[in-house]
């Protein structure tokens, strides 16, 4: 069986990363100022962050399930299956209208969606996971029940600069709306079983560091204390517009976490909609062990 993976923008793959791999791409179109955008093609990071800095009114929206099915039945001309892993439900509706329609006639038992609410940047790396699982021999159904169970061995720390965007957008708890709001406070959010949650406060970006980087010693010394961290774990530093304050940021926790590889992910313009400029973000993933074939 030929099987293909579809992911959607929110996994923060370039063309050039997703034509690589073949890993096949839905748009997520973003709408500024009442034109709509899509990231690669007419917008990029940087131009994206000079309007959010100039108050564009900015706002994403689901594609239209018709473009949905068309992506699907171009896959399906190559392929005998389709692997559909979207942002996690828990952020977005988008995740519900896939597995609406793969519940239609034409794509019952050829498509296969997973919710493993996994958001930028483990988004990703659970597609490099369906990827060693399909060259491992693993069924589309196999697939879907691994990625699920893994769900949960994965940590996202979150420094932003305002609360104002997710405020916007609700995709924040409302114990996380309450955090921040003052004069050089950073709110550190945890992403939680696909939704955002407050985790800590801090006065100034240094601090804000010091806490995201604590946290992902603690999980490494709890949830993930039967990992090897430099064999069975992936790590990654996310950023929407400072790479040069993301990579010292990177070194710092290289450091002090003890671990080799921190792999670098500008954001899609999908997720800084939601939390702006300003972001910098630590995460890491236990990566899924394939071995069948």
């Amino acid at each position: 069986m030929k099987i293909c993976i579809c992911t959607d923008d929110n996994a923060g793959f370039s063309k050039k990363e997703a034509a690589a791999k073949n890993i096949f791409i839905l748009r997520m179109p973003l709408i500024i100022n009442g034109e709509v955008y899509f990231q690669g093609e007419n917008i990029d990071l940087n131009t994206y962050m000079e309007r959010l800095k100039n108050g564009d009114d900015s706002q994403t929206s689901q594609p239209s399930p018709g473009e949905l099915m068309e992506l699907w039945r171009k896959c399906l001309k190559n392929y005998d299956h389709i692997i559909h892993i979207p942002l996690s439900s828990g952020l977005s509706e988008a995740c519900n209208t896939a597995k609406n329609l793969a519940e239609d006639e034409e794509f019952k038992d050829k498509v296969t969606v997973v919710d493993n609410h996994r958001v930028e940047p483990t988004l990703k790396e659970a597609v490099y996971d369906a990827l060693n699982l399909i060259d491992a021999g693993y069924s589309p159904k196999e697939i879907k029940e691994i990625l699920e169970k893994e769900k949960g061995n994965a940590s996202i720390y979150v420094m932003v600069d305002t609360l104002k965007f997710l405020k916007k957008g609700g995709r924040v708890t409302p114990a996380a709306a309450l955090l921040g709001g003052a004069l050089h406070i950073k709110p550190v959010l945890s992403l939680f079983d696909g939704k955002l949650d407050a985790y800590q406060k801090a006065i100034g970006s240094k601090k804000a560091k010091q806490i995201i980087i604590a946290a992902i010693k603690k999980d490494l010394e709890t949830k993930f204390k039967n990992y090897d961290k430099n064999e069975d774990l992936a790590f990654y530093y996310a950023y929407t517009d400072n790479q040069e304050e993301a990579k010292l940021f990177a070194e710092e926790a290289k450091e002090e976490l003890g671990i080799k590889q921190i792999t670098p992910q500008p954001l899609s313009l999908i997720v800084t909609n939601h939390v702006g400029p300003g972001v910098l973000a630590l995460a890491v993933c236990a990566k899924v062990k394939a071995k069948k074939k």
